[in-house]
């Protein structure tokens, strides 16, 4: 009986170690993970290409890129070869640096003028605005407090409405209080940006952990610190990504200032821009198309060049809270 015993279990661990064997022989001829080669991928590693996805982004990026070559080469060229030549292509002398340089001194710096103008609505406006968004969002996130909800339906109608239906109220409303034709018509109503403080509410929501702020409070801090100290480096992202958007928005104005600006000493790069492209249809006007092209192209260069410096946090910051854990 012992002996039969034996051979049981001797059986039962052949069986088991016949079984491992041939498993062992089947990773063998089929080459388990761990022992692939080094530098060799399989192909179930390799990442699914969509050639629908390609031909979009392509597209999307023909969109995009061909109006800028388009102004990019319409500035080289005289205010006749403009007129004369193909768009896509470079024709006559390289007239890049005069066109620069007539832009910066006609009608007086005029130009110059314009740009100073945008500079101080983008500073006082869109930085305003940036400062209240983040002041807000992070309120509305880390405070409790009655109200809360009927504030954040708030929020979002007023995102939901188009900044062209509130500018005859806001002139009227400017008007009334002498504000219009100064700087403060366009700055004022640029503080206020609803997308902006939804952004930083939602941001604030996820960046900052309520415990570390319940840690700084037990410690003795009081919440303007804790907000400068603890919540503002936590916010860096956000508040990169909700400056970009409201500095866009505020550089490209155009129909706030159109309703509110009549002295031209006052208006920004858009309004200017227009005014020179009007001239051509005005009774004895002077045609400067090539100033207008070579106006657009020094218009956008701070904007492109603001988003590809500050690129990485503004992905960040659109990335935050897409998310949970």
């Amino acid at each position: 009986m012992a002996q039969a015993s034996t051979q049981a279990d001797t059986g039962a661990g052949t069986g088991a170690d016949g079984r491992a064997g041939t498993a062992g022989a089947w990773r063998g001829r089929r080459g388990a993970p761990s022992e692939r080669p080094a530098g060799r991928r399989h192909s179930s590693d390799r990442p699914r290409r969509s050639v629908l996805l390609t031909v979009l982004t392509a597209l999307v990026a023909v969109y995009t890129l061909v109006p800028l070559a388009w102004l990019l080469i319409s500035a080289t060229k005289t205010q006749k070869s403009l007129l004369d030549s193909f768009g896509l292509w470079f024709s006559g002398d390289f007239a890049l640096w005069d066109n620069i340089q007539q832009t910066l001194t006609y009608d007086d710096h005029i130009f110059v003028r314009w740009l100073l103008n945008t500079l101080l609505y983008v500073a006082l406006g869109a930085g305003g605005a940036t400062f209240l968004a983040v002041l807000g969002g992070y309120g509305l996130a880390k405070f409790d407090f009655p109200g809360r909800r009927g504030v954040f339906a708030v929020v979002i109608g007023a995102v939901a409405v188009p900044g062209a239906a509130l500018a005859v109220p806001t002139f009227l409303m400017f008007s009334k209080m002498g504000l219009t034709n100064t700087p403060w018509a366009v700055i004022v109503p640029s503080l206020i940006s609803p997308f902006g403080l939804y952004l930083m509410w939602v941001f604030a929501s996820e960046a900052i952990p309520d415990e570390l702020l319940e840690a700084a409070r037990v410690d003795g801090s009081g919440e303007i610190r804790t907000f400068f100290r603890i919540g503002l480096p936590l916010l860096g992202p956000g508040i990169v990504t909700v400056l970009l958007f409201t500095v866009v928005a505020t550089w490209n104005n155009y129909f706030l200032p159109l309703i509110m600006i009549k002295d031209p000493d006052w208006y920004p790069l858009t309004l200017g821009l227009n005014a020179w492209n009007a001239q051509a249809a005005t009774a004895g006007g002077q045609p400067v198309f090539n100033l207008v092209v070579t106006g657009s192209l020094l218009t956008i260069v701070p904007l492109v060049a603001a988003f590809l410096l500050l690129q990485r946090f503004w992905q960040t910051g659109l990335a935050a809270g897409s998310v949970k854990e």
